[in-house]
């Protein structure tokens, strides 16, 4: 069904935008035509903003772990550039 709404349209059926959010999805509300913000269900907006863990963890658990990485600087002069 519908799942985008211009603002005074939200304004005006604020209940039936909530029931879709809860039962069909995010809503998005358009101000002066462009997306403003996303009507959500509260359940799924606990589940997105659960911590994934730390970047720490993040890094361990990549396939890349243990790969050597030469990270020496290149030290040649720069190239001329004309301006």
């Amino acid at each position: 069904m519908k799942s985008t709404w211009q603002l005074q349209e939200a304004k005006n059926r604020l209940s039936e935008l909530v029931k879709l959010a809860l039962h069909q999805g995010h809503q998005t509300i358009t101000r002066h035509g462009e997306p403003a913000v996303v009507v959500v269900a509260f359940r799924d907006f606990q589940r997105w903003r659960r911590r994934q863990g730390s970047l720490v963890e993040f890094l361990q658990k990549s396939p890349l772990q243990g790969v050597e990485l030469d990270l020496r600087r290149d030290k040649s002069p720069p190239r001329k550039v004309a301006l």
